[in-house]
């Protein structure tokens, strides 16, 4: 069985409270789109155990605590007369480290297709919940259409926002920021206005408004990532901002041949042209 997991960019960021459990709360939308990853099950030999190959851009963690085989393992654990051993051929695309929840995704689609291959039959919300014992946004993958996300990006509504028609240019510079240290330099606050309401205002009228609270932070240690919001927007970006806590940016264009220029245009990454739905 073959699938392609997708990424997501946040749609405005706010880290609006410190938990007890050392945990944030935050305010963010999650949108998907169309940069793939490629993920194959197929039976193992004999019946032999399950392995997962890698290939395409590098990804800095052992194989055992890559989060597809973390998948695998609690699909197996809980259902291990009907999930199958399995060889996982797992092709990265996503950039790793990016802020754009590729290993999220690949987790979450491993379990959506060990539901279908197995024929265990959990819906939606059933896979969400496992997905979420995996990482805060995976859940957010089963269901794959925009969310509004609060709680520790775990809890999810429908977000009442549509991009179809607009190019999204997605710089990714060789810059990798840590989550847990990206969390530490920001002082949580309660939001200004809820994000939901900032996104029923025209993409053009975003700027300024619609914010992500790792950015004042993160631009201070990592000036370069800066001077590429600055340029998408030179280049004619509707909106521009970092996607979760980096360390990819992306603008938002409403012509593919401003957003073809733009990406040809820009230094400094590895540039993605994408169209949204």
């Amino acid at each position: 069985m073959l699938t392609f997991p997708n990424a997501k960019i946040n749609l405005g960021l706010n880290i609006v409270a410190r938990r007890a459990d050392g945990y944030h709360d935050i305010e963010t939308v999650f949108y998907p789109i169309d940069l793939l990853d490629i993920l194959e099950i197929v039976p193992t030999v004999n019946g032999g155990p399950a392995q997962l190959h890698l290939s395409g851009n590098p990804v800095n963690c052992d194989v055992e605590k890559n989060l597809v085989m973390k998948a695998y393992r609690l699909m197996r654990s809980r259902y291990e007369g009907r999930v199958p051993e399995v060889d996982i051929y797992l092709y990265k695309h996503i950039p790793d480290g990016a802020g754009l929840g590729g290993g999220s995704a690949d987790a979450s689609f491993m379990l959506k297709m060990l539901n279908e291959i197995s024929g265990v039959a959990l819906d939606d919300n059933e896979l969400a919940a496992m997905a979420s014992t995996l990482g805060a946004d995976c859940a957010f993958f089963i269901y794959n259409t925009p969310m509004y996300a609060t709680g520790i990006g775990n809890e999810f509504a429908p977000a009442a926002v549509d991009l179809s028609g607009y190019w999204l240019v997605l710089v990714k510079p060789p810059v990798s920021v840590s989550t847990a240290a990206a969390y530490s330099m920001v002082v949580p606050k309660p939001s200004a206005q809820p994000i939901p309401e900032l996104l029923t205002l025209p993409v053009g009228e975003w700027r300024g408004l619609l914010k992500n609270d790792f950015e004042p932070s993160v631009f201070a240690q990592y000036p370069v990532l800066a001077e590429i919001k600055n340029e998408l927007y030179a280049h004619g970006a509707l909106y521009a901002s970092m996607s979760g806590s980096g360390s990819s940016l992306f603008g938002i264009y409403d012509s593919a041949n401003l957003a073809d220029s733009a990406s040809r245009s820009i230094k400094g990454g590895v540039n993605f042209v994408i169209k949204l739905k």
